[in-house]
């Protein structure tokens, strides 16, 4: 009977050690999406060090920019890896318009590999006022700082850029 919470003990300690390694080299974004920023000041700096492709993937009507991940940047926000980067801000040359209008004069956020229900808590409990919205159940959620803290000209968020591939 006492090899069995020894070898539970092992099997955890041997996960942990597993993934230990790639969430040290991880760069966590978090802390900017406490939407008191702006897109350009979020996005930038990830260009600059190559953590994402300077290209957006997508853009979608509303001007929302879907920005890959580099291979191996390990972007993460909330402890869930990044499978996109979004961002627009009115008049920067760094984000292409969208043919409908745009969503507000400077958005941001990730879209995450979670579910929304375990990335809502994380953000909440990190006091940011990020919307949190469902893009594939279960599988992807996207965080956004849609700036109507700052300037709310062009109506709900919508998260259609992380829809897509």
């Amino acid at each position: 009977m006492k090899t069995a919470p020894l070898a539970t003990l092992t099997a955890f300690a041997a996960v942990v050690g597993g993934l230990l390694p790639s969430l040290c080299g991880a760069t966590p974004l978090e802390s900017q999406l406490d939407c008191k920023s702006s897109a350009h000041r979020f996005i930038a700096p990830l260009v600059a060090d190559k953590s994402i492709d300077a290209r957006p993937m997508r853009v979608e009507a509303n001007s929302v920019n879907a920005f890959r991940p580099t291979q191996g940047s390990e972007l993460t926000a909330y402890g869930f890896r990044v499978y996109a980067v979004l961002g627009y801000e009115h008049g920067d040359d760094m984000f292409k318009r969208g043919s409908g209008q745009p969503i507000n004069d400077s958005a941001y956020g990730v879209v995450v590999l979670a579910a929304s229900e375990t990335v809502e808590e994380k953000v909440r409990e990190s006091g940011s006022t990020a919307v949190v919205k469902q893009v594939v159940p279960m599988l992807m959620t996207a965080v956004f700082c849609d700036g109507s803290a700052l300037r709310n000209t062009a109506g709900p968020v919508t998260t259609e850029a992380s829809s897509s591939r």
